[in-house]
């Protein structure tokens, strides 16, 4: 699923359209949320709509994205454990966010039907932080932090998929505490052998 795609003509209409689902996927929820009803709020035609975009997700995507100001980089201070709990924390933080979390939960959830939402979402978002996790990690691992025979990709799948499961699939909140609690406890068993 590409960007809104360019023979887009007026970009006032485009935000209108963008600002339209977003504020209706928050009244009515994602089920509810329809082209038709995107288009009246935003005053143009589902025509319109549908020669930019080709789903209500693709539209929630854009309006996701056009919202998040999301850093991909990890800070590297030497110190592993601080820097991951660091970018961990400030991700749940902007995903947690009532006015998103709603959204990407449906987004999540409409990718597992869409193959090609699946592929924006990670192509657009997901691939870029999990792509900076990985960098982050064989850094560790280069610096005698972790075990060097971990693989960074399954390591990034461990700690990430533990919020994922938090906040996708349980009533409670990825805070600082659980991600501090999650990533100690990763730790433990990824420190470097002391023989």
């Amino acid at each position: 699923m590409s960007p809104r795609r360019p023979e887009r003509r007026s970009e006032e209409s485009a935000n209108a359209v963008i600002r339209a689902a977003m504020e209706l996927c928050q009244e009515v929820g994602y089920r509810k949320l329809s082209i038709e009803g995107i288009a009246a709020r935003a005053g143009v035609g589902k025509n319109t709509i549908y020669r930019w975009w080709p789903s209500k997700a693709a539209v929630l995507l854009d309006g996701l994205l056009s919202t998040w100001r999301v850093d991909a980089s990890f800070p590297d201070t030497g110190d592993f454990a601080a820097d991951i709990k660091a970018q961990m924390t400030a991700a749940a933080r902007l995903l947690g966010d009532p006015d998103v979390l709603p959204h990407y939960r449906a987004l999540i959830g409409e990718a597992q039907h869409d193959p090609e939402l699946h592929q924006a979402l990670w192509d657009r978002f997901i691939g870029h932080l999990a792509g900076a996790a990985v960098e982050r990690i064989k850094a560790a691992q280069r610096a005698g932090q972790i075990r060097a025979d971990a693989d960074p990709v399954l390591v990034t799948e461990l700690l990430y998929g533990a919020a994922y499961y938090r906040m996708l699939l349980t009533p409670r909140a990825v805070d600082a505490g659980h991600v501090s609690a999650v990533i100690d406890l990763a730790l433990a068993g990824l420190a470097p052998s002391q023989g």
